[in-house]
């Protein structure tokens, strides 16, 4: 579980490879390539789909003057053949792009979804206690399941749309070259439009992400501490929270929504058609082209139609994954306070304890703690006693370094806690809270918690020790009783 490096955060797990943490997309990239076969499979998939559909309206151009200039039913018999062989290979290659590009979104989802719980898992509690576990958790499933979405069927329609966009520049000069007047003039226009949609849309997408998020914290919140909140009769409050943060997100919805809107290539696009239409039609006046050439740039122009459209919906599922990726790796890249310190002392402790001027505060607010020093000898039981909020349980919670101290030291066996290899420390100190916390597992698994390997015997005779093994014998299943939730 842990690594041969001193100076990793307080919990890791060692890698077999390196994600790149400079930007939310290096990152995204970082775990995509990963998977290059199915990569390739999406350029080639989404290649073979563009060129097939180019080759749908130039086989409707021969067709049609296979039966305009000549009347030839066997030539048209050929025409329609070939047509019928480039559709299968063309539903081949579709089908393959899919599967790769969902393979691609469902690995990278798991993959990040992996990284992030290990690195919450490490965070120390400083971490934790200023991050609302509800935007954690917005993180955690929402935002790491756009992160998929902005793969499939966002990357996928975005890929297959350049191919569409691109194909036709292959495919027009073998009518005339003069024809790419009207398609290469729409594409520059587009990439620009494009541009300037997207620079508006990503401001709006991070809204939505951010909002939601918090609308997760506030009703988070609202559930953990409903005794709370029904207690002090503050229902009505605490409704009027969440229906304001509601109402925030629903604004950062509309305010996409209006990005949305206002895509204009869709305009564009009927400009396209026109400006295409006239100008095949003036080159056939001329007699540059004949009237099978017109037909088959029409119906290549209508090519254009799917990377306008998609565009519209397929960036805004890039544009969200890529604002989620940015609010995960935030998460990831936050530096915890506490490391493991792998090469720190691991022998065993002999109980004795001593606090030399210690102190301590939460996030730099006034000391929960301050200067303490006392010592407790091996054998010796002692009580501390104090009114709440008087730092009772803050000193437990430095002994394992579930915090560490802002000033003195704390020497356990001798030896200063910070020196400690943090396993080794954490494994021979045993806290029992007064609100208990039951994981949804069995009765045995819950003692054994803090020591997985423990026998059935160890178990038993801890519960013995606690006075709860008649407690426990008492259930039907026994110490295989499901508890918490």
């Amino acid at each position: 579980m842990t690594t041969a490096s001193s100076a990793l955060s307080e919990f890791s797990v060692e890698k077999t490879w390196q994600p790149d943490y400079r930007s939310p997309i290096r990152w995204l990239i970082s775990h995509a390539l990963r998977h290059k076969i199915f990569i390739v499979g999406v350029f080639v998939g989404a290649f073979g789909n563009g060129i097939g559909a180019g080759l749908v309206a130039m086989h409707i151009g021969w067709g049609f003057n296979a039966i305009a200039e000549s009347n030839d039913v066997a030539a048209l018999g050929w025409i329609a053949l070939s047509l019928v062989v480039s559709q299968i290979i063309r539903g081949v290659l579709m089908l393959g792009r899919n599967f790769c590009s969902e393979i691609i979104g469902q690995r990278v989802e798991r993959d990040t979804r992996d990284e992030l719980y290990l690195n919450l898992i490490g965070k120390s509690m400083s971490f934790h206690d200023n991050h609302a576990t509800g935007e954690i958790m917005a993180r955690a499933i929402n935002d790491v399941r756009e992160i998929n979405l902005l793969f499939n069927p966002g990357m996928n329609l975005v890929i297959g749309s350049a191919f569409f966009m691109i194909a036709p520049f292959f495919l027009v000069p073998s009518i005339n070259p003069q024809l790419l007047l009207a398609p290469a003039i729409y594409a520059i226009v587009y990439v620009f439009a494009l541009w300037e949609y997207l620079t508006s849309l990503r401001p709006a997408t991070e809204a939505v992400r951010r909002d939601f998020g918090q609308l997760n914290a506030v009703l988070a919140e609202a559930i953990d501490g409903v005794e709370t909140v029904k207690g002090a009769a503050q229902e009505t409050k605490e409704i009027n929270r969440f229906d304001q943060a509601l109402k925030n997100w629903r604004d950062a919805y509309t305010w996409q929504g209006d990005v949305e809107a206002k895509y204009y290539p869709l305009l564009l696009l009927g400009l396209l058609f026109t400006g295409g239409l006239l100008h095949s039609l003036l080159l056939f006046d001329q007699g540059v082209i004949d009237l099978g050439d017109v037909v088959a740039f029409n119906a290549m122009l209508i090519m254009f139609q799917f990377p306008t459209f998609a565009s519209q919906f397929a960036y805004s599922y890039v544009s969200a994954g890529v604002s989620s990726a940015k609010r995960v790796l935030e998460l990831i890249t936050t530096e915890t306070e506490l490391d493991q310190n792998i090469g720190g002392y691991e022998g065993s402790m002999d109980g004795s304890l001593q606090f030399n001027n210690v102190s301590f505060s939460y996030n730099g607010s006034s000391p929960a703690l301050e200067k303490i020093s006392f010592t407790v000898e091996p054998g010796q039981t002692v009580a501390i006693v104090g009114q709440t909020g008087a730092g009772k349980s803050t000193i437990t919670k430095l002994l394992n370094r579930t915090y560490d101290a802002s000033q003195g030291e704390i020497l356990v066996g001798g030896h200063n806690v910070r020196d400690w290899n943090l396993e080794a420390l954490r494994q021979q100190i045993s806290i029992i809270e007064q609100d208990i916390y039951l994981f949804s597992r069995t009765l045995a698994e819950n003692i054994a918690f803090g020591c997985p390997d423990a026998t059935q015997a160890e178990i038993e005779a801890a519960a013995k020790a606690a006075q709860a093994h008649e407690f426990i014998t008492s259930f039907k299943d026994g110490y295989q009783t499901k508890v918490g939730g």
